[in-house]
């Protein structure tokens, strides 16, 4: 699409120049591997690491506005801000995953993939009643090994810091591990 932007002779540069800025780079690329590295990987590292402070404004303030910022949209659902904040976490770690594999497998761009729908597949699944080898092999496909690796990383973090931290982030830590836990055993999605 890169390429249609640039070459389009209808757009002036500036808007080009916005689209491909704002749009792409920011909201698409950055925005996905910034969250995650900076409150999945930054924020509970630096709890092994007494030395390294991060200000409260930093850690608090910043993403609280730009999450409020970002609800005005839909006041309805205000009162479900704080566990859209930590589903938001986790699907970072997703956006990232798949912003780093479209970049790097850009070969495959346009490469078509059909998905399984499931309205008739369920249909039978519940029809035809599973062995108990059968159930264990659905439940063990659900499992999301790098949310419950995350996690788990997240949640040792937290005891960490109960234990030796000084800086009060198991709070924070304590919710993002159990909302990473609740993903990696697909409950949710």
């Amino acid at each position: 699409m890169l390429v249609e932007i640039v070459t389009n002779k209808k757009v002036t540069i500036w808007k080009k120049f916005h689209v491909i800025y704002n749009f792409f780079l920011v909201r698409k690329i950055v925005a996905h591997i910034v969250t995650f590295t900076f409150y999945c990987i930054i924020i509970p590292t630096t709890i092994f690491v007494p030395e390294v402070h991060i200000p409260k404004w930093g850690c608090v303030y910043i993403p609280t506005i730009i999450t409020l910022l970002n609800s005005v949209g839909t006041p309805r659902s205000f009162h479900l801000l704080f566990f859209w904040i930590l589903f938001e976490n986790v699907m970072s770690l997703h956006r990232t995953k798949a912003t780093l594999i479209g970049l790097l497998e850009a070969g495959r761009a346009n490469e078509w993939v059909v998905t399984e729908k499931l309205g008739s597949a369920m249909k039978m699944k519940s029809a035809n009643k599973a062995s108990a080898r059968k159930s264990f092999m659905r439940m063990w496909e659900r499992l999301n090994v790098p949310e419950l690796g995350v996690g788990a990383f997240l949640f040792s973090c937290g005891w960490y810091d109960v234990a030796f931290g000084k800086d009060n982030f198991f709070i924070y830590l304590f919710f993002q591990s159990m909302a990473f836990f609740v993903v990696g055993v697909g409950y949710v999605g």
